[in-house]
């Protein structure tokens, strides 16, 4: 039987056929084809180009859960950066679906977690077992274009989604220098509060490299040029972040401290993040940066600054700490709660 699977973004959209598989609980990937967003002018046109061009010749599915970039509500949402309001009880009835879930594109990676096989994550702490927790709790820390995170508690294969804004919170400095960047940012982008997700996030590490080439020692450096086409042409911002951690990698000193002021905050939001939720099932750092800082997260300035937490530091310890290196989860994920949802038949 098989079901329907999309993460749909703001850039792009990536949907996929699958179909259960009688000896593995994971779903199976038959098609996949991705989409620029901005060649479309709705999702409902995609959706009729994929399942009646692209997959005449597949089984229709019986079932589809779309991972949307936006807040969901009643079974329906607004893509922000489209203009796309999507129903989906309108594409269930369209394309004839038995079942059609809408649910926020971060938040649905929690159905993925049962599921997953070990080439698709790494463990960087084990996490020392403590009679008598509930490990049932777990939660997913992504950076990508913005910063998201999740709560889920996954009893075997039972999963219930707790919703969480948590990438919104207040920024908190843990420097002098820190300081400096976080009002160097108010003024910059004209804001009365930074959040967590101003800094750690992609968009985040390339406003740090502004602030920081703004100081009379970075006048002359190699990426001064870059940020003057930037202004000019913003999409050129999204190839920032790669640019950084080439230039990190190769030993520039400036783009080293950049780097080490990005990774501390993600570290030190871990870390309040694990204690404010006790997530002994599991710590997920998933996120489009993920795969890309996978050797940053395992460093012992990393790992110092998650456990920067005073008194508490111990309970740290007894958490595990998980890395999905899947660059696809967002659609696995999505196939996941999709194989769900064919026992609501």
């Amino acid at each position: 039987m098989n079901f329907l699977a999309c993460d749909l973004g703001g850039t792009k959209v990536l949907l996929g056929i699958f179909k259960t598989d009688i000896n593995d609980d994971s779903p199976r990937l038959i098609f996949k084809k991705k989409y620029l967003s901005s060649e479309w002018d709705s999702f409902q046109l995609i959706l009729e180009d994929f399942l009646e061009k692209k997959c005449k010749n597949i089984a229709h599915p019986y079932s589809a859960c779309f991972a949307v970039a936006g807040p969901c509500s009643n079974n329906n949402a607004k893509i922000i950066n489209l203009s796309w309001d999507i129903s989906g009880n309108a594409l269930q009835n369209k394309f004839n679906f038995k079942n059609c879930e809408l649910i926020n594109d971060f938040a649905v990676q929690i159905y993925g977690i049962p599921y997953l096989k070990k080439n698709q994550y790494s463990t960087i702490q084990n996490g020392s077992s403590t009679k008598g927790i509930n490990e049932d709790l777990h939660a997913i820390v992504g950076a990508g274009t913005g910063l998201g995170i999740a709560r889920g508690i996954i009893s075997g294969n039972k999963v219930k989604i707790l919703a969480s804004e948590g990438g919104h919170v207040e920024y908190s400095p843990k420097s002098k220098l820190e300081w400096d960047l976080k009002i160097w940012l108010k003024n910059y982008l004209k804001v009365d509060r930074i959040s967590c997700e101003r800094i750690i996030s992609g968009t985040g590490l390339s406003r740090i490299v502004e602030w920081r080439l703004s100081k009379p020692d970075a006048h002359n450096h190699p990426l001064q040029k870059y940020l003057k086409e930037i202004k000019i042409f913003d999409a050129a911002r999204k190839e920032l972040p790669e640019k950084i951690c080439n230039l990190s990698e190769e030993g520039d000193q400036l783009m080293i401290e950049v780097q080490r002021i990005w990774l501390g905050a993600y570290a030190s939001l871990l870390g309040d993040v694990a204690l404010q939720e006790l997530c002994y099932g599991g710590l997920w750092i998933s996120g489009g940066t993920a795969p890309k800082h996978f050797k940053n997260f395992k460093t012992d300035f990393f790992m110092k600054q998650f456990f920067d937490k005073g008194r508490l530091k111990d309970i740290l310890k007894t958490i595990p700490i998980k890395v999905i290196l899947d660059e696809e989860f967002g659609l696995f994920s999505a196939a996941c709660r999709a194989k769900m949802l064919l026992k609501n038949k």
